[in-house]
């Protein structure tokens, strides 16, 4: 019996050890900043890394549940001739390590980003053959997040080498040969992630490709599920040509019943927030991070914290919203009905409450809604407008201003 127990216990450890058992962590959507939206490649240094901290905390973000201080591309220029990755140190001159020190002595936590292929988006070096010392050297430095993108694939994986200029649709298709499906290389990484004695929150972002949410949860914690966003709302933008808009994602969430695939530990990723960004009016980035929440999204701020309006500030630390997307219970929303072209979004909230997100992705619209349209009234009793902050006694019945482009979102109970 003793022989047959420690075999088990042998097994276990040597599965998890080949196979990359995540860590059980990211149990709700995590929450932070990245700096790719606003500052790309050449606005990223190690000063503004620490003034974005320093704000987090000064501006009550930090104690509103954002933890992740995230660097995109451009932190790293090469490696030393035992494969190591070279911090850039004109960017970053005390290194990642210190860097990581003083992100976490703020109460916070720091986030690197690479790449599952041979170049990063902006051709610095790649994850692949490098990924036990990465993950290794990551540890190390107290890396707690790590963004894995998908540009610069090996030739011999019949992906095109630069991915950026493939269709979504062709790679779909496109497996190449043995570890080249999309599956398969990033199993690598989280193979090594598994091996630290570290918790690092695996995020791949592979753009949708080879549709993530049916075999990323098994390695990762959150995974890419469309294009890049840019700060527009919907339509056709000739300055974001190829890009997604804040409508099309949810467009695309919706069509995909990605809801079926989302939990604790394993979330939809439809990009970071633009929340404060473009020229995105108050009502359209109120019902970007309402849809966010309700999709529970990722919530990664990617504007410039340090010059921000107050209403941008009081739309990113809405505790209402935020308690939704950052519900124990974990469930995605979805949307149940449409009424004059207002769609509406349920999402199930712990201790039997709801949201509900009245979505309207058209011009001004004034709608009658009753809840018998959604077979919960029998158990409602009351609702509160989490934008307006009015709590009622439940109504049967009820009209609803909602602005273009717009939301009006309720918890019910």
């Amino acid at each position: 019996m003793k022989k047959n127990l420690l075999g088990l216990v042998l097994f276990s450890l040597l599965f998890q050890f080949t196979f990359g058992q995540k860590k059980n962590i990211a149990l709700t959507p995590p929450m932070g900043w990245n700096s790719w939206n606003t500052f790309r490649c050449d606005g990223l240094n190690e000063q503004l890394v620490k003034d974005i901290a320093d704000k987090m905390v000064e501006n009550g973000m930090r104690d509103a549940g954002y933890q992740y201080i995230n660097l995109d591309d451009c932190w790293q220029i090469g490696r030393d001739s035992k494969g190591k990755i070279i911090v850039d140190s004109i960017k970053f001159p005390a290194g990642i390590q210190a860097l990581a020190d003083y992100i976490h002595s703020k109460g916070l936590k720091l986030g690197l980003y690479s790449d599952v292929g041979l170049m990063t988006c902006q051709k610095r070096p790649g994850g692949k053959h490098f990924e036990a010392i990465d993950a290794a050297t990551y540890a190390e430095w107290g890396i707690d997040y790590l963004k894995y993108d998908f540009c610069f694939l090996p030739k011999s994986c019949d992906q095109n080498v630069d991915n950026r200029k493939t269709r979504s649709l062709a790679m779909s298709y496109l497996k190449g040969p043995k570890g080249c499906t999309a599956e398969e290389m990033y199993q690598v990484m989280a193979n090594e992630l598994a091996k630290q004695d570290r918790e690092i929150v695996y995020s791949l972002c592979n753009w949708g490709v080879q549709n993530p949410w049916l075999w990323a949860g098994k390695m990762g914690h959150l995974w890419r599920t469309t294009g890049d966003i840019r700060p527009y709302f919907k339509g056709i933008n000739l300055k974001y040509l190829g890009f997604y808009s804040i409508h099309k994602i949810i467009k695309f969430t919706d069509k995909n019943k990605l809801h079926l695939y989302a939990g604790p530990g394993n979330w939809n990723d439809p990009d970071m927030l633009e929340v404060g960004n473009g020229k995105l009016t108050l009502e359209e980035n109120k019902a970007h991070f309402s849809m966010w929440a309700m999709m529970a999204a990722p919530l990664l701020a990617g504007n410039d914290l340090r010059s921000m309006s107050k209403e941008t500030l009081s739309i990113l630390t809405n505790k209402q919203v935020i308690a939704i997307n950052q519900d124990a219970l974990g469930k995605q929303g979805y949307r149940v009905d449409t009424k004059k072209g207002v769609q509406v979004w349920i999402k199930p909230l712990s201790e039997d409450k709801w949201a509900v997100c009245f979505y309207n992705p058209k011009g001004k619209r004034k709608i009658q809604y009753d809840w018998k349209r959604l077979n919960l009234s029998k158990t409602l009793k009351k609702w509160r407008n989490v934008w307006e902050e009015e709590q009622e006694p439940f109504k049967q019945s009820f009209e609803l201003l909602i602005p273009k482009n717009g939301v009006a979102m309720f918890i019910v109970e």
